[in-house]
């Protein structure tokens, strides 16, 4: 991070009063040219020169958070299209669609359901009942798995790979989802740009954006066109390898004249999901019907993997790789390890790490690689996991031990799977509970200050002099808070390099 950042830097501040997490007496910060430079007890530092006086009253002041792993795009789109959250059977999806096409709708695309636990199963016929000739695209909440009729499939080219049950799932539900997502930059940009004010209000200074597009010139192009209230690393997809070579692209290298936007990681996506009982497992998912592979999907093969890390290690792009199930997550440990036998320093990661192996723990931290999780997939998944992964689900979303073996964490939502809001991964983190529940294999939570610094790039969980002025003011301790405290934790002020992107003081 730039500490000079002229979109970022405004005057001198002194954030006067203010608590930092676990500590009673209260303190005064001052923020000059983007970069913390005092902090001290209350009422002991004279007001710098020209320097804004803001009064946070004992509120509490956090590092400014970041979500590591989201789809920006997506997430901007999704209040946009039918919800199908609620849809507890596809004959509800079915139902909510017939609404939307007697209601006048001309095309469906709705987004949200998870059919793990429905009792009765997505069919193409279905969908025609409903709709009829209107195109309708039902995409799952884990992105994985897109539901079609045959008026959408034939428009997408896609009639064959739907098969009777209408369902697409990953690489053929990638390619459709790509082109729902071809809308004018202008548009697009917009929502982009309201989306990234909505995280502003929660916290959040930062996103790792893994859209599945060409993230360089969209980045570029907002970037020019004013879009200030995140910091953003996207990511690069393989069939963009050679492009982004030849554009000279390296993770960390600023693409626009603030230092705002960086290139971020290059991203591989090994196996599928739960929810579409596509994550590749070592132990077969029960009860799967003859279209459906026993074991989960193999998207990427380890003797493709290895080439395509080494092409991006060699380019200077850092890999996350997607692996959720425990046979995925094994061999992505084997393919990072066979590309670095020494080990990533931290600068490589597995996203996701749902399902995994207990020897495979030490194996994360030997080879230096992060475990980027996103907490509240595991209160989306719990009853799904229960049935698809019986008698494994001490090993689902591993945190704590995962920390105890020395594996660092980074936590994220995987919006839209998730909510972006990095409060919610931090209480699922912290509490293994939601909606009143008992909590879910409470030995793997951890502790605040843990997730809290999970939740920054890097910052921890602690404000300190001469750190980027990247920080958040809140009104509850998050050390103290209970889970659903942090979940609902009102954020009063988010700051990046100083510059208020939210402020409801």
């Amino acid at each position: 991070m730039t500490t000079t950042d002229a979109a970022a830097a405004p005057g001198a501040l002194l954030l006067a009063g203010g608590r930092l997490p676990g500590e009673a007496l209260p303190v005064d910060l001052h923020v000059a040219d983007g970069v913390v430079r005092t902090v001290a007890p209350a009422g002991g530092l004279p007001a710098p020169r020209g320097a804004r006086r803001v009064e946070l009253a004992g509120r509490w002041i956090v590092p400014g958070l970041w979500d590591r792993h989201v789809h920006l795009s997506q997430w901007a789109m999704v209040s946009r299209r039918l919800d199908l959250g609620r849809a507890g059977s596809a004959a509800d999806a079915i139902a909510l669609v017939a609404a939307s096409v007697a209601a006048g709708a001309t095309e469906v695309v709705g987004f949200g359901y998870r059919d793990g636990l429905w009792p009765d199963a997505p069919t193409l016929d279905g969908l025609d009942a409903a709709a009829g000739e209107v195109p309708v695209v039902l995409v799952a909440a884990d992105l994985h798995s897109c539901w079609v009729n045959r008026a959408a499939a034939r428009r997408h080219g896609a009639l064959d790979a739907a098969g009777e049950s209408g369902v697409l799932r990953e690489d053929d539900c990638f390619r459709l989802v790509r082109e729902l997502d071809d809308l004018p930059d202008d548009v697009l940009d917009a929502w982009v740009d309201e989306a990234s004010r909505r995280a502003a209000a929660r916290g959040v200074v930062g996103v790792v954006d893994l859209e599945m597009r060409w993230n360089r010139d969209d980045w570029a192009r907002r970037a020019v066109g004013g879009a200030d209230a995140l910091r953003v690393r996207f990511g690069v997809y393989t069939r963009d390898l050679g492009r982004a070579e030849a554009a000279g692209l390296r993770t960390g290298d600023a693409v626009d004249t603030h230092g705002l936007v960086r290139v971020g990681p290059y991203k591989v996506i090994t196996d599928g999901s739960l929810n579409t009982r596509t994550a590749w497992c070592v132990d077969p998912y029960p009860g799967l019907g003859p279209d459906e592979h026993p074991h989960g999907l193999v998207n990427v093969p380890y003797d493709e993997l290895v080439p395509h890390l080494r092409h991006a290690e060699r380019i200077g792009l850092a890999p996350a790789v997607h692996a959720i199930g425990d046979r995925a997550n094994g061999r992505a440990l084997d393919a990072l390890a066979a590309v670095r036998p020494g080990g990533w320093g931290g600068r490589a990661s597995i996203e996701h790490a749902q399902l995994l192996r207990r020897d495979d723990l030490e194996r994360f931290a030997a080879l230096g690689v992060v475990a980027s999780v996103q907490p509240e997939h595991a209160m989306d998944d719990r009853d799904v996991a229960e049935v698809y992964w019986a008698g494994r689900t001490d090993r689902a979303f591993m945190l704590r031990d995962l920390a105890a073996a020395g594996v660092a964490l980074a936590l994220g939502s995987d919006a839209p799977v998730a909510p972006l809001d990095p409060w919610i991964a931090i209480a699922a983190a912290v509490g293994r509970s939601r909606d009143g529940r008992e909590p879910w294999h409470p030995e793997q939570a951890i502790d605040a200050r843990l997730a809290l610094a999970a939740s920054t790039d890097g910052a921890g969980a602690e404000v300190r002099e001469g750190m980027v002025a990247d920080l958040a003011v809140v009104e509850l301790d998050p050390l103290a808070a209970t889970s659903d405290e942090l979940r609902r934790m009102p954020v009063a002020l988010t700051l990046l390099a100083g510059r208020a992107t939210h402020d409801a003081l």
